[in-house]
């Protein structure tokens, strides 16, 4: 059996989940087996309706202690879960919570994992799993061996499918421990669209000068319904928040849509944005580096061409 581990934030699922919940529906479709679904803590979406995406089950921990992410504690009660449930394979998002906890259960259960994982496994020969190294320069190809298998999904790889069917619910009876970390408060950061979630982000370099200049870019985010982001000397600068950098050593996302607007495209930028289905480049400097790994790039001066862009992109849609 495929269990895949539903992440859900405030209460609601996350888009990021839908992506992988369909994948690991479509790995059970090549193994013959059935595909079911795990989510942990208390949500207010139907669980029945993740049938749609494939999955026959959906189990449920549903403690309240479950509903803020400690990694150790999530991990621990995956691992019983997975056990109690006999599954062999288990599917998570390459997100900030599959990145903490994957490791975690993999090493609890002695199981094998490829994280960041771009295709369906290759079951010819083994059990062979496809991901980015490098940075996404280049690709690996993982052939896990172990009784138990893990895969975390890089998001944005797959395309979420939709089947019209319904899910059975069950609650599953695991013995929570009292967290080894407390959770005082919780800032959260409010925006249009969350950066990691988001399909399309808008983002800015320090060709824009200034933070005072930043509106041109909130203005194109706005019409389009994206995400701002920025290039790490910007947030370095203190022009923008650090939860906005994207890069190396900021967050690295995978949206349908990336704009960059004044960004030169250094090595360590790209890692962080290569992923996206489409890059748009706007830049004065036709020499920029951003330009080679653009897939439609501007030569200009972003403050003419984003305001115009943007009241452009106002008139189309009414």
């Amino acid at each position: 059996m495929v269990l895949i581990y539903v992440d859900h934030s405030d209460s609601e699922i996350k888009k990021s989940s839908y992506e992988v919940l369909s994948y690991g529906a479509a790995v059970a479709q090549q193994l013959g087996v059935l595909a079911e679904a795990l989510i942990l803590g208390t949500v207010k979406d139907d669980l029945s309706t993740l049938g749609n995406y494939g999955v026959s089950k959906v189990h449920q921990v549903s403690n309240e202690t479950l509903n803020n992410l400690d990694a150790q504690l999530y991990a621990k009660v995956i691992a019983e879960a997975v056990t109690s449930l006999n599954a062999e394979i288990i599917i998570f998002s390459h997100n900030q919570t599959g990145k903490a906890v994957a490791p975690r259960v993999s090493a609890r259960l002695k199981a094998g994992l490829v994280s960041g994982a771009v295709a369906l496994p290759d079951i010819a020969n083994g059990f062979v799993v496809k991901k980015n190294v490098f940075s996404g320069k280049a690709f690996a190809n993982v052939n896990i061996k172990s009784a138990i298998k893990i895969i975390s999904l890089n998001p944005n790889s797959f395309q979420v499918k939709k089947a019209g069917e319904v899910a059975t619910f069950e609650q599953l009876d695991i013995k929570i421990d009292d967290p080894k970390v407390k959770i005082v408060s919780v800032n959260k950061v409010i925006g249009e669209v969350p950066l990691t979630e988001a399909e399309i982000v808008v983002s800015g370099g320090r060709g824009l000068k200034g933070p005072e200049n930043w509106k041109i870019v909130e203005d194109l985010a706005h019409v389009l319904h994206a995400a701002t982001a920025c290039s790490r000397p910007v947030a370095d600068s203190g022009w923008r928040p650090h939860h906005e950098h994207v890069g190396q050593t900021g967050i690295q996302i995978a949206p349908n849509l990336y704009i960059a607007i004044g960004i030169s495209g250094a090595i360590q930028h790209l890692a962080g944005v290569n992923r996206s289905k489409t890059i748009v480049v706007i830049n004065k400097d036709a020499e920029a580096p951003f330009f080679k790994a653009a897939d439609y790039g501007v030569v200009g001066d972003a403050f003419e061409i984003v305001p115009k862009l943007t009241e452009e992109i106002k008139k189309m849609k009414g």
